[in-house]
């Protein structure tokens, strides 16, 4: 498929880039070339292919979820300002 020059300066208009006339002279046949390589992948047959989360058929390791941490809020609270059951105490921000 071939852009025109009205095309690619939508396009950079919806991108939000400012481009003048050479700049949208130079990107008329690459931004061609990306729209003709999206249609020839759109007309690769993919019906009987699985989706894939990874191309290797490896599980990752997964770790244990453990807590491993914590237990010590008191000592946290120590630094508080103000506080209340085991809670920190801010100002409020809304009406």
């Amino acid at each position: 498929m071939s852009l025109d020059k009205e095309s690619v300066k939508k396009v950079a208009s919806l991108a939000r880039i400012r481009m003048s006339d050479e700049e949208l002279e130079r990107m008329m046949p690459q931004l061609s070339k990306i729209i003709g390589f999206v249609e020839q992948l759109a007309e690769v047959n993919t019906d009987n292919v699985e989706p894939l989360a990874n191309v290797v058929d490896i599980t990752p390791e997964l770790r244990k979820d453990v807590v491993n941490d914590g237990g010590y809020a008191d000592k946290i609270l120590e630094n508080a300002p103000e506080e209340t059951q085991g809670y920190f105490v801010v100002p409020k921000v809304v009406e």
